[in-house]
């Protein structure tokens, strides 16, 4: 039997999840072949020969742009067996139906996707109603990359000094002990998290060096869920590669409860820690549930610049309860913090995205800006209270669009520039530097 899993997009990494279900597939007897449309060429026509087509949606990008080729497979190969896994299958599984999806699987997929993919899963995955199934315990496998394109075809590390390291992508650790109301993994794992073996996590690692990386990235929701397990993991990678630099994802939260373990990072070839700010309105970080304060967030830029690792914040600039004053002051902080450098550009032009199952749409705060869900963007439009902001955020976009290459804070510069000016506030332009001066991946996308 012929299996043929799809990713479309993973933020211009080598897919994992499409990975994993290779090996659990393989492992079952089932032949794989893995198409990565983000950076291969779909065939024509498309996968004749396959008796399962698998769609990996970890992202809400990845499950808009598998929507046409469901389609197209659904068209072209009418016999073949279709599924979808990862994050936002469920979340999306009503949309997926709708286009000739049997089987939508969403946390720990694996087992359950080998065992529908073998004809004997005894349950439908596409149940939307009823109380939530708890989720599995899974025995990892290692993820097998094969037949994958190159890393070197993938986002590189881009340093301070020019040069470039290829990227491995892999998880610790998956799930969140955290229910941020605004975050895709919370319908999913409601909470839960599950550590992956560290023999795992370190085989995976190896394969990914072999293969040419130089920098792996991890990527867990939050690696201090279990910080006792991540600091293994880190001390194993340093130890069998010392010369292996690193990148992860902390809450601010964690960063200030777990602040004696920062050092080590550094020490162990951590380059930046990824942390989702989301805001520097203490408002709305509470309506958000995010755990953490404006003062928060500006400690942890200390401790970490203290500790000798870089912070590379994120955020959700625009959201109902944003003013135009709100914003220049969210731009503010970022350069009074001397951050410009550290912030992509793509995350000053963000705005919330509300999918099915998002928790915000059961707040009070939230349903009154709330419009019709829109089939083609797979979320619920919402609308601001004062045009301009809505305005602005286009216009911010059209910005960070067309400059995706261009120097941080030339394209900050040109943002705060006509955020003030929305403001009516005077504004007055800071020193531009030549260049970054921080390590970052060079996919500048995120959601």
């Amino acid at each position: 039997m012929l299996a043929v899993l799809v990713s479309t997009y993973e933020m211009g990494r080598q897919p994992f999840g499409m990975a994993s279900a290779a090996a659990w597939l393989r492992a079952a007897g089932l032949t794989v072949e893995c198409v990565d449309t983000a950076r291969q060429r779909l065939s024509t026509p498309i996968f004749p020969d396959a008796n399962l087509v698998g769609f990996h949606l970890p992202m809400h990008t990845a499950t808009r742009l598998a929507g046409p080729i469901i389609a197209r497979v659904r068209r072209e190969n009418p016999e073949a067996r279709l599924c979808a896994f990862g994050l936002y299958a469920p979340l999306n599984a009503d949309w997926l139906r709708s286009l000739g999806v049997e089987a939508v699987f969403g946390g720990e997929f694996e087992g359950e996707l080998s065992e529908w993919a073998k004809g004997s899963s005894p349950f439908d995955k596409l149940r939307t109603s009823g109380p939530p199934r708890p989720l599995p315990r899974l025995h990892f496998l290692v993820p097998d990359r094969a037949g994958l394109p190159p890393l070197s075809r993938y986002a590189s590390l881009q340093l301070p000094d020019g040069t470039r390291r290829a990227v491995a992508y892999t998880e610790a650790s998956r799930g969140c002990k955290h229910l941020c109301r605004h975050c895709p993994v919370v319908p999913v794992y409601n909470g839960q998290f599950r550590i992956v073996p560290p023999d795992v996590v370190m085989a995976d690692i190896e394969a990914q060096v072999r293969a040419g990386a130089e920098h792996v990235t991890f990527g867990d929701p939050d690696f201090f869920n279990g910080p006792t397990h991540a600091m293994r993991i880190i001390d194993g990678l340093h130890a069998a590669h010392p010369r292996v630099s690193y990148d992860v994802t902390i809450k601010v939260e964690h960063l200030l409860r777990h602040r004696d373990l920062l050092p080590r990072l550094a020490e162990t070839g951590c380059l930046f820690v990824t942390s989702a700010v989301e805001s520097v309105d203490d408002r709305v970080l509470t309506l958000l549930d995010k755990g953490h304060t404006r003062a928060d967030f500006v400690e942890a830029v200390t401790l970490t610049r203290r500790a000798g690792v870089t912070l590379v914040p994120t955020f959700v600039a625009f959201h109902p309860w944003l003013t135009l004053e709100g914003y220049c002051d969210l731009l503010d902080a970022i350069a009074a913090l001397d951050l410009v450098d550290h912030v992509a550009p793509i995350q000053l032009a963000i705005r919330l995205l509300l999918p099915e199952g998002s928790p915000l749409l059961a707040r009070d705060e939230m349903r009154r800006h709330i419009g019709e869900f829109d089939a083609a963007t797979l979320a619920y439009r919402w609308t601001h209270p004062d045009p301009r902001v809505d305005l602005l955020q286009r216009e911010v976009m059209a910005i960070v669009g067309a400059k995706l290459t261009a120097d941080r804070r030339l394209v900050f510069e040109e943002v705060a520039a006509l955020a003030h000016e929305f403001a009516g506030r005077a504004y007055s332009p800071k020193p531009i530097r030549d260049r970054a001066t921080v390590a970052y991946l060079n996919e500048p996308w995120y959601c």
